[in-house]
């Protein structure tokens, strides 16, 4: 586990894409990383927010897997207190989801036009919200359906939370998904009450927005990972 959360470091603030490794098979969605859905599976850790600076919280921890039909990710974070809903809905969007604590994907696989990408974003008490974004519009559509299955659960004791997300290509869209296909990605995780809230960022966006797509990290699609500790 320490090779993985070296290389999972190196991977933070890096122009290097995130090695997305094959599964083939699909899985039911699980939440624990020591499993064998994820015991190998590629990932990167940070602790830095949206500028860059630390937060000085424990890293953040994402993982990644694909398989033909679907994109795993699921995010291992940290936390010194919660910031919940209270009432929490799970079987509809709950907007604005990110007045609380939650984990976001953002990814897009336009690469003529950055402006164009999807948000998921998944909370401790698995409330979800998908949206189909069009900066250059300035629409940011919450109403759209991707059909991606959410999932979480909290360790209180352990202090630590996982959120999950299996989400169809085809609501992601681009080409043929194969390996070397790439995507532009950043994960993101807020945590905490305001005035001490926490917006953490892989890639810093540089400004006090997530929505800063020229800052996106890359995501590559690789049948395994020949860079990661087997057993």
């Amino acid at each position: 586990m320490k090779i993985l959360l070296a290389l999972a470091l190196a991977f933070s603030m890096s122009a290097q894409p995130l090695r997305c490794t094959f599964s083939p098979t699909d899985s039911p969605l699980v939440l624990d990383p020591s499993g064998s859905f994820w015991k190998n599976a590629s990932s990167v850790a940070f602790s830095h927010d949206f500028l860059g600076k630390d937060s000085g919280l424990k890293p953040t921890e994402v993982r990644v897997r694909w398989s033909k039909q679907f994109l795993y990710v699921l995010f291992v974070g940290r936390f010194e207190v919660l910031h919940l809903k209270p009432n929490p809905v799970v079987d509809r969007d709950t907007v604005p989801l990110w007045d609380w604590d939650v984990a976001e994907l953002f990814i897009g696989s336009d690469f003529q036009n950055i402006q164009r990408y999807k948000e998921f974003e998944v909370s401790p008490q698995g409330e979800w919200v998908d949206l189909d974004i069009k900066k250059d519009l300035k629409h940011f559509d919450w109403k759209w359906n991707s059909g991606f299955e959410p999932s979480a659960r909290i360790d209180r004791e352990a202090k630590v939370w996982y959120a999950g997300m299996k989400i169809p290509w085809k609501s992601i869209g681009g080409d043929e998904v194969k390996p070397g296909r790439e995507y532009r990605v950043n994960f993101y995780r807020i945590e905490g009450p305001e005035p001490q809230r926490k917006y953490l960022a892989w890639q810093p966006t540089k400004a006090k927005s997530y929505h800063v797509p020229e800052e996106f990290g890359r995501m590559v699609l690789v049948d395994r990972d020949d860079r990661l500790e087997e057993d």
